[in-house]
């Protein structure tokens, strides 16, 4: 027995040894961590517990203390996250360059089936050189076997994606079939086809960084969520998100001692400009309105004309969509489109309440945007909306015109309770567009059509740019001070915390993507 006991020593060793003591400090050289201190950095300390450890491709090395790769590249298991049960996996760079084969996959599949066993979420630290060429179409099914469960898991177990490497060709779809998507600077990076197939198919010089780092997918593609400059700092950002959401669809999020906000309240009266062409930071009303005016923002660099983001108010996590004001007057387009509707529906899909925050003058206009597909694009906002259950609250703070209007959650698409600012213009368009239009033909003929215009642009401001026609019609359940916001929310969230909702049987709608 005793010599039985010291093989398994010696044969756990060399799997917890990788790649080994060179490639480690290579890892470490390149400013990256390996997969297993990753995981001890994440995990709660003595928390983690590994599964698969000695599970081998190449079965004639299963006993041998001389394996090719310890572990077959990935590190998988359970553990917790300030005290919550998350299942995780971690490629290992050190071995055969985190490459995936059917073993490596048999593993991260085994974890993915576990989690959505026992309803936990499930964290993957990408760092892999692709498909194990060697292996062949086994390495290829491999990756369906995991996107096939990437799909059918999604909106019942929260799934996180860490890109701590390389994260290339086929490999990119799993981290784009999960909800969130973290990246590191200067050392992740996430593309299809690389550089160099790029020059020699179509002659573009571009590296790496420019083609797939952070910065392509955070600020241009949308594909990422979140960016930070060093491991530590997109780990802590990983705890920080779990924090907000609940282990899987069937629960509630968890609920923080409430917090009052640390900005005042009182503030909110002057925040909105009364010219409605003027911008201004409705970040800075949300933390206004959260419990310690904290706001955990999503996609913060991508589509930045519309804000998503995670907060709480009296302890319970909800979900934040606003326009914002200050870029492109708040308009929505095709991305922002893209943003506030996958951001919609996640929060859906886990029970967490939404509330909008509504000043919006339209869909931007412009040839390319027609041609991109804004309808197509701009008719996911209405789907999403109107396909959620959860509690929704809208508050208008200024603009609401037309069919952005409806977009952003009005009643008619299923917002529970609406509500408006004094400060509220709800209406088909702009005053200065309406009369443009209705009053075409007086301003033509007016002996001073510049005056004649000013004063109808008034009379309409004054007559319909208000929220009291919407309120006199039901559509607007009560316009508020605005220093009333938080209260207002805190209690008709509480109000509608037992809502159910039946909609007619069906296999899943046919959303526009």
């Amino acid at each position: 027995m005793e010599n039985k006991l010291t093989h398994l020593q010696e044969r756990r060793e060399t799997t917890l040894a990788g790649g080994g003591e060179k490639k480690r400090q290579a890892q470490h050289e390149k400013g990256k961590k390996t997969a297993r201190e990753r995981l001890e950095f994440l995990m709660d300390e003595g928390s983690f517990v590994e599964l698969g450890v000695f599970t081998q491709g190449d079965l004639e090395e299963a006993s041998s203390l001389e394996i090719k790769n310890p572990g077959e590249g990935v590190v998988t298991g359970y553990g917790t996250i300030e005290g919550q049960t998350i299942y995780v996996f971690a490629q290992d760079f050190t071995v055969a360059g985190g490459s995936l084969g059917e073993a490596h996959a048999s593993k991260i599949c085994r974890v993915l089936d576990l989690a959505a066993q026992n309803g936990a979420p499930v964290l993957g630290l990408n760092d892999s050189g692709g498909a194990r060429i060697q292996e062949g179409v086994y390495a290829l099914n491999g990756y369906g076997d995991i996107f096939y469960r990437n799909t059918i898991y999604s909106g019942v177990i929260p799934q996180l994606s860490v890109i701590m490497g390389p994260c290339a060709g086929g490999a990119v779809y799993s981290p784009a079939l999960t909800d969130f998507v973290f990246m590191v600077q200067q050392s992740s990076y996430m593309f299809i086809t690389g550089p160099q197939v790029i020059k020699a198919v179509t002659g573009e010089e571009v590296t790496p960084e420019e083609l797939g780092g952070p910065q392509a997918h955070t600020r241009d593609s949308g594909v990422a969520h979140f960016e930070d400059d060093s491991e530590e700092k997109c780990l802590e950002r990983v705890k920080k998100l779990l924090s907000y959401i609940p282990p899987n669809n069937l629960e509630d999020p968890p609920r923080q001692e409430p917090k009052e906000p640390e900005l005042d309240a009182e503030e909110l009266v002057n925040l909105v400009p009364e010219d409605t062409n003027k911008g201004y930071d409705v970040k800075e009303i949300i933390r206004r309105v959260t419990d310690g005016s904290d706001f955990f923002e999503v996609h913060e660099e991508y589509a930045q004309n519309a804000v998503v983001g995670f907060a709480r108010l009296d302890g319970h996590t909800v979900g934040v969509v606003a326009n914002q004001p200050q870029i492109m007057a708040g308009c929505l387009d095709i991305n922002s489109s893209d943003k506030i509707s996958r951001f919609v529906r996640f929060c859906d899909c886990f029970n967490i309440p939404l509330v909008t925050l509504v000043d919006v003058p339209g869909y931007l206009p412009g040839v390319q945007q027609e041609w991109g597909g804004i309808i197509r694009h701009g008719a996911k906002i209405l789907y999403a909306y109107a396909e959620a259950t959860v509690p929704q609250v809208t508050v208008i703070l200024r603009k609401a015109y037309g069919g952005a209007y409806l977009a952003m959650n009005s009643q008619a698409m299923g917002a529970d309770i609406s509500l408006a600012w004094p400060t509220a213009e709800i209406a088909v368009m702009g005053p200065e567009g309406a009369v443009n239009i209705v009053n075409r033909k007086e301003i033509e003929q007016a002996e001073n059509p510049r005056e004649e215009r000013e004063k109808l642009v008034k009379n309409y401001k004054e007559k319909y740019a208000n929220p009291y026609i919407a309120a006199a019609r039901g559509w607007v359940d009560d316009v508020i001070d605005p220093r009333q916001t938080r209260n207002k929310l805190i209690r008709n969230l509480e109000m509608l915390r037992s809502k159910r909702e039946n909609r007619p049987l069906r296999k899943h709608g046919n959303m526009p993507l």
